[in-house]
């Protein structure tokens, strides 16, 4: 009978499209990390990011930031949604491959869903048209007092831009920023180019070397740039607060001695250019930023620092460009072969110019070490980061404490083998990433010795080994 075929008809239409339904729908959205121990949420499974070109208009520190990110990424499975981490604006249209995605944000991510599924080991781009809003409190943004400079570490810059942020994933960047024609735009790079039209320009900087997202650097303001040349042509340029830029010459003209000193202890300087930035904020600390490592204005206008103090901090973070920046932590818990390394070469440089006895040093940190582990953890495994203080991480025992670390090392294996490894730990691993397990690996290699058990109980353990060389060194009790 016709009546009982139409409903026959209509059943099986339905059946097969709760069927169809049910097949196409994703898992639902949740946020998505790589597993970092101290930061467990940061990057994204399922691809690699090979390049984000990154453009923002500027309308002043009151307003978001108008935004579109592009990544060129490869995917590593296959993927019926991915993730970004973002968390810092307001997000208005994805595309993926040139076709439009669903997206919805999940704590600090933005779970994607592509129109297409993207198959493993293929290429694709996505394009997020999104703002950026330095209003916003942990924004990498720093509100200067004429603009805006970035600090993204250690997990601020996906409060910048969608991506995957974590220094395991390093990647080309190129920045075109649009200001008022009246501002200085600076970022990561060279210059790629500048256009005004009317009362605007357009500022473009790339970067050929890859780089972790926390490093990345936009600054937008009344600056001076100051240009130089350095060791073997290499062109440089130094951001500085317009009014100041006679007043800390004597400062940003070292760079090319510091440069000098630092190729003669590891070899060639991994970047295509160097500067210093100097921020009119009061931020409470300096940090390595690409190329650009970024300083507090006061630093280099007060007049009551030694020279070889703030010397030794400019070198802290120009040693930081080969030691955190080419060779980048593979996991966040790899951070003490960036920050002791800084410290350690911050430290000679104040012995050979200012006289402060570097050994000295490495003794008063030893006996501090104990107390430091007991706050922070050993070095290669600190203590996850407070609630709320993301930055937490930074503690002495990665500094001072890591230092330490390598002091201890330079005894067991002799200062030749030691100066050996440390040129040979940024030409292995120069654009790359590696860890603790590689830096004990060549340390060994180099030595000709199996420092895995050594190695380890400096690094691992709860209480600190006993220092070779120097039987009197105790640590001192916390209660003491």
């Amino acid at each position: 009978m016709p009546w009982r075929s139409a409903s026959r008809r209509a059943a099986l239409a339905a059946a097969v499209s709760a069927l169809l339904l049910g097949a196409a729908a994703p898992p639902s959205a949740t946020s998505q990390g790589i597993g970092d121990r101290l930061f467990p949420e940061l990057g994204n499974p399922g691809f690699d990011v090979i390049a984000y070109d990154i453009a923002f208009t500027y309308h002043g520190n009151d307003k978001p930031l108008d935004a579109v990110t592009t990544l060129q990424a490869e995917a590593t499975d296959r993927l019926e949604r991915f993730n970004l981490d973002f968390a810092g604006g307001t997000v208005r249209s994805v595309t993926v491959n040139g076709l439009p995605a669903e997206y919805t944000p999940v704590k600090e991510d933005l779970a994607v869903t592509p129109a297409v599924t993207l198959p493993d080991e293929g290429h694709f781009t996505v394009t997020v048209h999104h703002t950026s809003d330095p209003r916003v409190a942990g924004s990498g943004w720093v509100p200067t007092s004429d603009g805006l400079v970035m600090a993204n570490q250690a997990d601020a810059g996906h409060r910048v831009f969608p991506g995957n942020d974590h220094p395991s994933d390093k990647a080309r960047f190129t920045f075109r920023v649009t200001a008022p024609k009246d501002l200085t735009v600076v970022a990561n790079g060279l210059p790629d180019g500048r256009s005004t039209r009317g009362a605007q320009t357009t500022w473009a900087y790339r970067s050929p070397h890859p780089m972790a997202t926390e490093l990345a650097q936009v600054s937008i303001g009344r600056s001076a740039v100051a240009r130089r040349t350095g060791p073997h042509g290499l062109p440089l340029r130094d951001v500085v607060p317009a009014a100041d830029s006679r007043q800390v010459e004597k400062w940003t003209a070292r760079t090319p001695a510091h440069l000098t000193w630092m190729e003669r202890k590891v070899g060639p300087y991994p970047f295509e250019t160097y500067g210093v930035l100097l921020a009119d904020a009061s931020t409470g600390f300096e940090l390595e930023t690409q190329t650009l490592s970024l300083f507090e204005r006061d630093l280099f206008t007060r007049t009551d620092i030694p020279d070889w103090y703030l010397e030794s901090i400019m070198v802290h973070e120009l040693a930081h460009q080969w030691f955190g920046d080419s060779v980048s932590p593979r996991a966040w818990s790899d951070l003490w072969l960036n920050e002791a390394h800084a410290t350690w070469y911050e430290a000679l440089y104040a012995e050979e110019k200012g006289g402060r006895r570097f050994t000295t040093r490495m003794r008063s940190a030893y006996e501090q070490s104990d107390t430091w582990r007991a706050d922070g953890g050993p070095p290669a495994a600190p203590k996850v980061p407070q609630p709320g203080r993301k930055t937490s991480i930074f503690r002495p025992n990665v500094y001072d404490g890591g230092a330490v670390v390598l002091y201890a090392l330079r005894q067991k294996i002799g200062a030749p083998a030691f100066e050996r490894l440390e040129r040979e730990w940024v030409a292995g691993h120069r654009d790359s990433t590696a860890g603790t397990t590689d830096f004990v690996a060549l340390a060994s290699q180099v030595s000709g010795q199996d420092l895995t058990q050594f190695l380890r109980a400096w690094l691992y353990e709860p209480t600190t080994p006993p220092m070779p060389g120097h039987p009197d060194w105790k640590p001192v009790s916390k209660s003491a």
